[in-house]
Formats: C-alpha cells, sequence, structure tokens
C-alpha cells in the first residue's frame, strides 16, 4: 500500500487589524493572540498583527466577546506592516 502525502501548505497568515470600544490594559495583548494594542485619543483600542488562519480569528473573536466590549471594525490591512512580511493582500487571497 501506498501513502501519498500532499506538500505540506503555508500558514494561511494575514495581517488584521480591529478596533474596539473603550480603552484596554496592555496584558490583554497577550489574551488577544499577541497582537499589538494600540489605545487611541478617542477612546477606541486597536489591535493589529498577524493571525493565523480563520480558527485563530474565531478565537480572539470569541474572547472580545467575552470580555463584552464593542467590536467596531474589523480589516485585513492590505500591506505587510513592519514584522509581518506574510501578511498577504485582500487581492492576493481571492485569487
Amino acid at each position: 500500500m501506498t501513502t501519498t502525502t500532499g506538500a505540506a501548505r503555508a500558514p494561511d497568515v494575514t495581517a488584521y487589524e480591529l478596533c474596539l470600544a473603550g480603552h484596554l490594559d496592555d496584558h490583554w495583548s497577550a489574551v488577544l493572540g499577541d497582537l499589538t494594542l494600540t489605545r487611541r485619543t478617542d477612546g477606541t483600542t486597536t489591535l493589529s498583527g498577524p493571525v493565523s488562519g480563520q480558527a485563530q480569528l474565531h478565537g480572539i473573536l470569541n474572547r472580545i466577546r467575552d470580555l463584552g466590549t464593542t467590536l467596531l471594525s474589523l480589516r485585513i490591512l492590505d500591506t505587510p506592516a513592519a514584522g509581518m512580511p506574510y501578511a498577504t493582500s485582500a487581492a492576493e487571497r481571492w485569487r
């Protein structure tokens, strides 16, 4: 019997930016996938960074829900940010 395995697939890593209502403390970065946490003067918090696939994204969204804070926006970053050379653009993802 011969078993054939496919080529190893690179992880589906995409850079995201999530905007939340209110200010989160720094310790929430580790809880929310080690994303970069930025508190804005308008009273919102922005989380940004690489997310390895839909499962990790859903986990982050579930934790945000459990915090009871409001998710204001979620977007894919079209250009790789510093430290995220493996991020893909939205256009590349849908080819």
